[in-house]
């Protein structure tokens, strides 16, 4: 998996010259995400929204960069327990690109 930049956070607090205390914990909640894969991130960025409650998504979105849809999504696969997640797979089997055999039919 090749290793993604670290997002900058635009949060008001973080664009703001003066130095404060959540500019630290942004920047290594956005040194995690660089090093999780896609579903990781989906969940992780999940659980930061849920802390912040009304807002969270719109709120961590602009922390970490991720879409606000990709952090509804975390929480809608977390609210389902992960059940029909593999353990050993990013993806859901099926998804991803078709097989280049099936695309030129």
């Amino acid at each position: 998996m090749p290793q993604q930049d670290v997002h900058r956070c635009q949060c008001p607090d973080c664009l703001d010259p003066a130095h404060d205390p959540d500019q630290d914990l942004h920047r290594q909640m956005n040194l995690l995400l660089s090093r999780l894969d896609e579903q990781q991130r989906r969940w992780y960025a999940a659980v930061e929204s849920a802390k912040h409650g009304h807002g969270g998504d719109r709120f961590v979105s602009l922390i970490t960069g991720l879409h606000v849809d990709t952090i509804r999504r975390g929480r809608e696969e977390l609210a389902e327990s992960l059940e029909d997640r593999p353990a050993d797979r990013v993806r859901i089997p099926g998804s991803g690109r078709p097989a280049v055999e099936k695309k030129s039919l």
